[in-house]
């Protein structure tokens, strides 16, 4: 069965490698872990002889890095040896910057089935630990033939996935089947998961470990910092928005109260430059020189979102407005700050539907942005309402990461 797994993998990389390849060099991708990717693992991610066990977990991005770092530190407390597997760039960065002094974080390998084992077999993990879903078939099934167990935590599975599973649900019943346990955020989820193979007494509904990640705190360092390298302006408002992603910088500039300044923080790196152009005369983070208007600023690096947050007297959060299905809301939230949503959100709804029921967060539509701005800027009492409000919220929904921690340590 690899085989013919490998054998669909290759063909469909030789007939979209016009696609995929141009797309890399113009984005800058094509500067990679290569090696990493192909299931070469450093000597130094080798078992150390120690008799701990190590657990693998595998987080694709920067969403996920930042949603285990609870996790673990429970599982390091608990006397595990953790290995941190990511997929993207950005997330590998991230990574490294959280858990690299003390965990190793490796790249993880494509899905061809050499390339797995070859992996597998140099980390050694006692378990594998996948983030909200990545179940790939050889990766299940090189662990089958190892006997490595693979859990699933945060487990999400969308309606729009759902279905592009279940267009193929005889292939990947067999997949789903061999999941040790899934832990999951909500019983549709749950239901999901069981509809396409996986065993239902192995799924339990645990809850999001995100709300964990959110620390509800006055103050961040190296925010006054961020402020004065950029040239803010401590006496009038800011407006941070986070996550952005291409077609929200023209509407965010159109929406703009007067008077006010504003802070965009792409999602993606690939989108810095096209963020520029639209912010014409931007202070670049990155560059380290003012830019020409004194009320635009774009925060062209990773890991430094919190500190922007702290600055905002409104945060707007990204890919909500262009279809993108939104992002993680509650960092700004935790900080205290009012937060204002677009109407995209699927890959948030649980949080969403419930910071929005908490009076914690304000959803709108596009044509509403410019008018919801305003009204905030001018009313600091609603401003701390909805950030007094959204922190109840968070707190009330913790808790999630100790319970997955503890079926792990199981």
């Amino acid at each position: 069965m690899r085989w013919l797994v490998d054998g669909v993998y290759l063909l469909v990389v030789l007939l979209t490698l016009p696609i995929w390849l141009v797309r890399m060099i113009r984005t800058g991708k094509i500067r990679t872990d290569w090696r990493g990717r192909f299931g070469h693992v450093s000597d130094a991610a080798s078992r150390d002889g120690r008799d701990r066990r190590r657990v693998l977990i595998h987080a694709v991005s920067v969403g996920e890095v930042n949603a285990i770092r609870e996790l673990v530190a429970a599982l390091d407390a608990g006397g595990c040896e953790v290995v941190v597997a990511t997929t993207t760039d950005t997330g590998t960065a991230r990574a490294q910057a959280l858990f690299g002094s003390r965990h190793q974080v490796v790249r993880f390998p494509f899905d061809l089935s050499w390339m797995v084992l070859r992996f597998l077999r140099r980390i050694e993990p006692d378990s594998v630990v996948l983030v909200e879903l990545e179940v790939w078939p050889n990766l299940l099934a090189g662990c089958a033939r190892l006997g490595m167990p693979v859990l699933v935590i945060n487990g999400r599975l969308t309606s729009r996935s759902h279905r592009r599973y279940a267009m193929v649900k005889p292939l990947v019943r067999r997949m789903f089947s061999r999941l040790a346990w899934v832990g999951v955020q909500d019983e549709d989820y749950a239901a999901r998961f069981r509809d396409l193979g996986a065993a239902p007494g192995r799924i339990d509904v645990i809850g999001n470990m995100k709300w964990d990640n959110a620390r509800c705190s006055e103050g961040v360092d190296g925010s006054e910092r961020l402020a004065s390298d950029l040239g803010i302006d401590p006496d009038r408002p800011l407006i941070v928005a986070g996550s952005t992603a291409p077609g929200e910088h023209e509407l965010l500039l159109r929406c703009l109260p007067d008077g006010c300044q504003l802070l965009c923080a792409p999602r993606k790196p690939e989108w810095f430059d096209e963020a520029a152009q639209v912010l014409e005369g931007c202070t670049r983070r990155s560059a380290g020189i003012r830019g020409s208007n004194p009320d635009l600023f774009l925060l062209d690096t990773i890991g430094e979102l919190a500190q922007a947050y702290d600055l905002a007297d409104v945060a707007v959060i990204g890919r909500s407005f262009v279809g993108l299905h939104g992002s993680d809301p509650t960092q700004s939230i935790a900080l205290g700050v009012a937060t204002v949503m677009g109407p995209d959100f699927g890959d948030f709804r649980l949080m969403v539907d419930a910071l929005v029921d908490g009076d914690g967060l304000q959803v709108v539509e596009a044509s509403e942005l410019s008018g919801l701005l305003s009204t905030l800027i001018l009313d600091e009492a609603r401003r701390r309402e909805l950030g007094r409000n959204g922190r109840a919220v968070i707190v009330r929904h913790q808790g999630a990461t100790a319970a997955y921690a503890q079926r792990i340590l199981a």
